[in-house]
């Protein structure tokens, strides 16, 4: 066989899903399932522990950050209910997830993640963020933060 020949019948890479990426997929089916079976009365009580379990499992670094990420999270918006989320920390409002954080060590980047979703009431004009990386957090950043999460929790 030529090369021209195994160059078209042989792909060299693949472009689906990553193993970090199946990984999460399989923990979100996971969390699917737990849910289900807990019903909606423990919902709140077991969210905090499985959120508080997956900080536990990051690296210090990232630890560190997850924890006052999800202290201020839940002081200025005591509404918002703690959940996993494909494995992260995340808060919900009304069931759906608005915001979460995404260890550097989930899918080995350089930082970690704050990330908003679509139902964060984030609103300002016809763009703004929804992600911030996080390799520290300073008195000013856990300031911004707070009013973020006030904002997004509306």
């Amino acid at each position: 066989m030529s090369d021209m020949e195994k160059s078209t019948t042989q792909p060299t890479t693949y472009d689906g899903f990553d193993a970090d990426e199946r990984a999460a997929m399989k923990e979100r089916a996971r969390e699917l399932k737990a849910a289900s079976k807990r019903g909606a009365r423990s919902a709140k009580a077991d969210g905090e522990s499985d959120v508080l379990a997956k900080i536990a499992e990051m690296p210090e670094s990232d630890r560190a950050i997850a924890e006052r990420v999800h202290a201020i999270i839940k002081a200025v918006a005591p509404e918002l209910s703690p959940k996993t989320w494909y494995g992260m920390p995340a808060y919900a409002k009304d069931g759906k997830v608005l915001c979460f954080f995404q260890s550097s060590h989930k899918f080995k980047t350089r930082y970690s993640t704050l990330g908003f979703n679509d139902v964060a009431a984030l609103n300002d004009g016809n763009m703004w963020p929804t992600a911030f990386a996080l390799m520290k957090l300073a008195p000013a950043d856990e300031e911004r933060i707070s009013e973020m999460v006030k904002k997004a929790a509306g």
